[in-house]
């Protein structure tokens, strides 16, 4: 089911609805949080125009979103629900590296961050903490904002802050070794639209060339880890 409100008749349970283009994810997500005590499914969404769509009619508590949705992306989408719903929590579950996007998707008002790698379980822990009001992070994740803090370094120190959300994706996706086809697959995009991407985050970095480009991209993932 796409886009459509899901009924039910338990008024306490807080509404949980998942934002990804991908059906298995969505369904196998769905299928969990419909067999926990406190939670039910209010609808889901493959794409931001669904997920505005169906926030507005089944005003759930919470949104898991994906990073990546075909055309569209996950934490301008977060942006838009902060500024439309603000009562909407979010939660950013994601394949990309958290160190990389984390600080995005706070800054553009999730409530937490977990890699799709973790457990499924663990998901809903996540889910549990934000609507308990807390932000949710891996351990891993925390301990290096309480370092960047204990040092004295931004919390929102971004070296690469004049790429769109898009960009970075790509560019996280070139320094671990995807090509132009690959990257397209992912993210449901033409090949040329990476192309695209690709030379504007060369012009932006100030870089001569694809060689230069994919070992800058290297480096930043390596950094990341």
């Amino acid at each position: 089911m796409r886009g459509n409100a899901v009924s039910s008749t338990a008024t306490e349970k807080r509404k949980v609805m998942i934002v990804d283009d991908h059906p298995i994810v969505r369904h196998g997500l769905g299928e969990l949080v419909a067999r926990q005590a406190d939670l039910k499914m209010c609808g889901e969404a493959a794409d931001a125009t669904e997920a505005l769509k169906l926030i507005e009619t089944a005003r759930p508590d919470i949104a898991i979103i994906d990073i990546s949705l075909g055309d569209d992306n996950g934490i301008d989408l977060i942006e838009r629900i902060k500024a439309l719903y603000p009562e909407v929590k979010t939660l950013v579950s994601s394949m990309h590296d958290e160190k990389t996007f984390a600080g995005r998707a706070l800054r553009a008002g999730a409530s937490g961050y977990i890699n799709k790698q973790e457990s499924i379980r663990k998901v809903i822990d996540a889910v549990r903490q934000v609507l308990r009001g807390e932000i949710y992070l891996s351990p891993r994740m925390a301990s290096h904002l309480l370092h960047c803090a204990a040092v004295g370094k931004p919390l929102d120190h971004d070296p690469l802050a004049t790429l769109s959300n898009r960009e970075l994706e790509v560019f996280e996706m070139i320094g671990r070794g995807l090509t132009t086809q690959q990257i397209a697959g992912k993210l449901r995009l033409s090949p040329r639209t990476i192309d695209t991407h690709r030379k504007n985050i060369r012009d932006k970095l100030n870089l001569l060339n694809g060689a230069q480009l994919s070992q800058a991209a290297f480096r930043w993932v390596q950094e990341a880890r």
